[in-house]
């Protein structure tokens, strides 16, 4: 009977030890993949700022670039929602993307304020999503 006992004792604390080590790794991947969001998220914001700056310095080619724009844009809000605790700024973006979406003729004229705010994002200041609220709310959503 200890023999028995001895045995289930140390399996218990082999299993403890080993669903440590699991727990550890799950912990460990996942922040690695929250890091590999965060990256995608900023390079999509960078090609965002480079399409503003490209679309605002040509003299053609806005109709391609204002798509791509909007690409880049839509990718960066897809990222922002895998991210963990971004909740506000997740708004802030999509309503970003969704006015570059369906008000374009309201949107060209503000592209210069927008870049501004992504650059300001992109250097980790939260004045950028404040600036990116006040485009959104400056925008007419009845499209007049």
């Amino acid at each position: 009977m200890k023999k028995r006992m001895w045995t289930a004792i140390i399996m218990l604390i082999v299993t403890l030890f080993a669903l440590l080590i699991f727990i550890g790794l799950y912990i460990d991947e996942t922040r690695r993949v929250q890091r590999t969001y965060r990256k995608q998220y900023r390079t999509e914001l960078r090609h965002v700022s480079g399409e503003i700056e490209g679309y605002l310095n040509t003299e053609g080619g806005y109709d391609t670039r204002y798509s791509m724009l909007i690409g880049y844009m839509s990718s960066a809000a897809s990222y922002a929602f895998l991210i963990d605790d971004f909740e506000d700024k997740q708004k802030i973006i999509n309503e970003l993307n969704t006015c570059l979406i369906k008000y374009p003729e309201q949107m060209e004229k503000k592209l210069p304020e927008v870049k501004q705010a992504v650059d300001d994002i992109l250097d980790d200041l939260d004045k950028g999503y404040d600036e990116a609220a006040a485009i959104v709310d400056d925008i007419n959503k009845k499209g007049n």
